[in-house]
C-alpha cells in the first residue's frame, strides 16, 4: 500500500526504532524504570491508576522542602505555580483558592503523565467515543477536510498529547513538531505511543525545511504555542503579563494563507474523560490589511488560549516558566519572514522545553513534549 499523498514527499520523520545501548547506563536505567512502570500501569483499570495518579500529585505538591538532595528542587516546582497563579490570576481568586488550583494543576499533570502510556490501548477508531466528546468542532472540521493546509495551536492545558493523538486516529493528516528527549530511550518510547495512531512527528531542529512542505501539501502542522521565545521573541499580552512568544506560527500563516485553529482537550470530571473543543479559527481574511499583521495574529491566539484555560485554570501548567523573559527597553529591528522562521525554527529556546520535561519528570519521571 503507497503513502497517503500528504506524506509521500517528506523528508524522514523521526524513528521509533529503539536505539542500541550506547554506554549512557543512566539513560538506559531511567527507560527501564519506566517501563516496568508502564507494564505495572497496563495491568489495572485507568480510573484506578488515575487516582493513584492523584495520589503522586499530591505528594509531589507537599514534598518537603529539607528533603535530602531533590527537597529544594521538587519544592520549588509548588511555590513557582503559585507564583504564576498569583500573578495571573491574583484579582480573581483568594490565596487558598490559588493553592488548591496550584495543587489540582499539579495532581491533573500527574494523571497526565499516566494517560500518555495508556493511550494507545484507549483511544482506537472504534473506541474514542467511550473517552472524547467533540463540541463546536464543526467549523474546523472543515477546514481540515478542505486540505488546503492549516494550523493548529493549542497550549500546556488539558492533555495536549490527547488532540493530535484523536483527530490522526480518525484519519486526519496531522503533524506535530517536536523537541527529542535527551535520553534516547525514552524518546524512542514515546514515539512508538504517539506514532500508532498515525502521527506525524516532526523535529523542531530542521523543521524549516519541512513545515512549510506540510503546508503546501494540505496537512496540518500542531504548534504548543505557550513556549516562552526569550528576549527576541514576540511579545503579547497573556493574563496580563508580556509574554515571549515566537513568530514562527504567524509568519507561516501569512505566508501560506493558512488559516489558525485554537483548541484545546479539556478533562471532564477526575477521569480519562475529556472534551475536545475550538474556540477560535483565525483565517487570512482577518489579518489582510492590519499594521502589525504578525502582531495582531499571535495576539489574537494567545487571547483564544487565555479563554480556554480561565475555564479550568487547575488543568493549565502553572510551573511552565512562560514569563521568563520580558521586554527590553530598546527593541530588535524585525528581520524578513523567512529568516524569521528559519531562526526559531533551528534554535527553538530549550529553557521552554526544560520546563515541560521537569513537570513530567516531577509527575512521573517519564515524559515531555512540544
Amino acid at each position: 500500500m503507497s503513502e497517503p499523498a500528504h506524506r509521500s514527499n517528506l523528508p524522514r520523520t523521526p524513528s521509533a526504532r529503539l536505539p542500541r545501548f550506547a554506554g549512557k547506563p543512566r539513560d538506559w536505567l531511567v527507560y527501564a524504570v519506566v517501563r516496568v512502570v508502564a507494564a505495572l500501569l497496563q495491568m489495572f483499570p485507568i480510573e484506578l491508576n488515575l487516582r493513584t495518579a492523584r495520589l503522586m500529585g499530591w505528594c509531589w505538591y507537599h514534598f518537603p522542602s529539607r528533603f535530602p538532595l531533590i527537597g529544594r528542587r521538587i519544592a520549588a516546582h509548588r511555590r513557582r505555580a503559585f507564583d504564576h497563579l498569583r500573578l495571573a490570576l491574583g484579582n480573581a481568586y483568594d490565596e487558598a483558592h490559588l493553592r488548591r488550583l496550584a495543587l489540582e494543576s499539579m495532581q491533573h499533570w500527574t494523571m497526565l503523565a499516566v494517560e500518555v502510556i495508556q493511550t494507545p490501548r484507549l483511544i482506537t477508531p472504534w473506541t474514542w467515543r467511550r473517552y472524547i466528546r467533540l463540541v463546536d468542532v464543526g467549523p474546523a472540521v472543515r477546514v481540515l477536510l478542505d486540505r488546503r493546509g492549516c494550523i493548529l495551536i493549542t497550549a500546556h492545558y488539558g492533555s495536549f498529547e490527547l488532540i493530535g493523538y484523536t483527530l490522526a486516529t480518525l484519519g486526519f493528516p496531522i503533524t506535530a513538531l517536536m523537541r527529542p528527549f535527551d535520553n534516547e530511550y525514552l524518546n524512542h518510547f514515546l514515539l512508538d505511543r504517539r506514532q500508532r495512531s498515525g502521527l506525524t512527528l516532526l523535529y523542531k531542529k530542521g523543521a524549516m525545511a519541512r513545515a512549510p512542505q506540510v503546508l503546501a501539501e494540505g496537512g496540518a502542522l500542531c504548534f504548543i504555542a505557550d513556549q516562552d521565545a526569550g528576549r527576541k521573541g514576540l511579545f503579547v499580552d497573556f493574563f496580563g503579563r508580556p509574554a515571549s512568544t515566537y513568530k514562527s506560527i504567524a509568519l507561516l500563516a501569512i505566508e501560506h494563507q493558512a488559516p489558525i485553529i485554537v483548541g484545546c482537550a479539556r478533562r471532564i470530571g477526575r477521569g480519562f474523560r475529556y472534551e475536545i473543543c475550538v474556540n477560535r479559527i483565525i483565517r487570512p481574511q482577518e489579518w489582510h490589511g492590519r499594521p502589525d499583521e504578525v502582531l495582531w495574529i499571535t495576539q489574537e491566539y494567545s487571547d483564544a488560549m487565555e479563554r480556554f484555560i480561565r475555564e479550568a485554570p487547575g488543568q493549565y501548567l502553572w510551573i511552565h516558566r512562560r514569563w521568563k523573559h520580558q521586554p527590553r527597553t530598546r527593541r530588535e529591528a524585525p528581520g524578513d519572514v523567512k529568516s524569521d522562521v528559519a531562526c526559531e525554527m533551528a534554535d527553538p529556546n530549550r529553557d521552554a522545553e526544560r520546563d515541560q520535561g521537569e513537570s513530567v519528570k516531577g509527575a512521573a519521571s517519564c515524559n515531555r513534549a512540544d
